[in-house]
């Protein structure tokens, strides 16, 4: 065949067939414009391999085996896609769980006041050990200053200077905390002691 014959039966084959494949193509991507490229590239490729078919072949059926071809190859990234999509959207799905579940049982008191009761553990473990044994007998043994003066063999005020120094050592190791401890007082018992 000639060049003006091929193009000749190029016209013909796609007044023919261009819209029943089209139609073909649309009826399994379901989108017009994908359908038309996928025949129009058919019928390229088609004119790029012509002279490579036997002379008796049947070319709309070979036009049409690689529409379908384009059809399953868009298909198949199609659903490729969703499937990652779909994995993606159950790993997001398991994350956020995760995260809402652990927001559940998060309790913000219970974190400040390990963090609280390490600052006055320290505090206290650097305090003199008058000092320190005179405050713990006030806050956590709940003697009475008289009390205590008595024990230790020392006077009232010396007993309210040692709990002064404590105090005050305390409120400055404990700064960055005043502003959320009226929040936290309720379930912190133990800081009654910085009134």
């Amino acid at each position: 065949m000639s060049g003006s014959e091929d193009i000749k039966e190029l016209s013909r084959l796609l007044e023919s067939y261009k819209s029943r494949f089209i139609s073909f193509a649309n009826s399994y991507v379901q989108e017009f414009s994908v359908a038309e490229d996928f025949t129009m590239e058919a019928f390229m490729d088609y004119w790029e391999m012509r002279e490579m078919l036997l002379p008796d072949s049947n070319v709309p059926a070979y036009i049409l085996t690689l529409i379908k071809h384009k059809c399953l190859n868009h298909l198949k990234r199609k659903q490729l896609h969703e499937d990652i999509s779909q994995r993606l959207r159950a790993v997001a799905e398991w994350e956020l769980n995760l995260q809402i579940s652990s927001l559940e049982v998060c309790e913000p008191t219970e974190l400040f006041t390990a963090e609280i009761k390490a600052i006055v553990n320290r505090t206290l473990q650097q305090l003199p050990e008058q000092t320190r044994r005179v405050f713990l007998m006030s806050r956590f043994e709940n003697k009475t200053r008289k009390e205590i003066a008595d024990e230790l063999d020392m006077t009232p005020k010396g007993v309210e200077y040692h709990i002064a120094k404590a105090l005050s050592v305390l409120r400055v190791n404990l700064k960055d905390y005043y502003t959320i401890l009226p929040f936290l007082f309720y379930n912190l018992k133990f800081l009654t002691f910085l009134n």
